[in-house]
């Protein structure tokens, strides 16, 4: 399969690392011109750049909280005018699970921090390049689900569990809503991903033993793995998809 998404413009947020940046490497390697957005990390996030531009291809760089409206729209206006148009394929990809907690000690603040960097962010950086890509004709929006929506996670995350639950509601939602406008909209819900922040933060060694015992292809995945099914889901290949959740954890949810 040859993806070409030369004529594309692309936003990965949360690009600096793991899966965003697998992504986003991926969408430039299609030919896409790709916007990557970092928070914290510009170091990563300019490696990402460094690698889509080796390819031919361009890549700018720009930081913004997506918690923060304000910030939201700065980083939208600011990948519109790196390019000089709207965005064609958006790939919500930023996210937390901040930390585990149980729920005898999840306190509000706790709770809108998880809600508003998973959810909110998806809801609210999709309205932001809506415009755009309402003049364009069209477009790809993927967003970040997790194979906590289906089985609650592991202890602790069940606020992460249920943002990424939301954002597959939330997806089939916009799926049918944007339809007309020719925007489709898909998910993608990675079960255990290797060679993440989020697993090196969260996952004990032990943990993940156990989790690589249960999964049938008998391994974790790489970012590359959930970056191929976000190329897709931005090509042409996948025109007649949307409203769809691609599972991508080795069998472990077969549905």
């Amino acid at each position: 399969m040859n993806i070409d998404l030369s004529q594309k413009i692309a936003l990965v947020t949360g690009s600096s690392g793991g899966i965003g940046k697998a992504a986003a490497i991926e969408l430039g390697r299609c030919g896409a011109k790709v916007v990557v957005h970092y928070h914290g990390n510009r170091e990563g996030a300019e490696q990402t750049a460094e690698t889509i531009r080796s390819f031919g291809t361009e890549a700018a760089v720009v930081r913004a909280d997506v918690t923060d409206p304000g910030q939201i729209r700065s980083l939208v206006s600011q990948a519109e005018e790196a390019f000089g148009s709207g965005i064609d394929i958006l790939f919500n990809n930023a996210g937390n699970l901040i930390e585990r907690r149980g729920i005898e000690d999840i306190t509000w603040d706790y709770y809108r921090k998880v809600m508003d960097v998973n959810l909110a962010s998806t809801v609210f950086v999709t309205q932001a390049v809506l415009p755009g890509m309402k003049a364009k004709g069209g477009g790809s929006i993927i967003n970040m689900s997790s194979l906590a929506a289906h089985n609650g996670g592991g202890p602790g995350s069940g606020i992460y569990a249920a943002s990424k639950a939301a954002i597959i509601a939330l997806s089939k939602s916009l799926a049918k809503e944007l339809a007309p406008l020719k925007i489709r909209v898909n998910c993608v819900a990675p079960g255990f991903i290797e060679e993440t922040k989020f697993h090196a933060t969260f996952t004990s060694a032990e943990a993940r033993a156990a989790t690589i015992a249960s999964i049938p292809l008998g391994r974790g995945g790489v970012p590359d793995e959930v970056g191929g099914a976000v190329a897709f889901l931005a090509s042409p290949y996948s025109s007649f998809i949307t409203g769809e959740t691609i599972e991508i954890n080795g069998g472990v949810l077969m549905r």
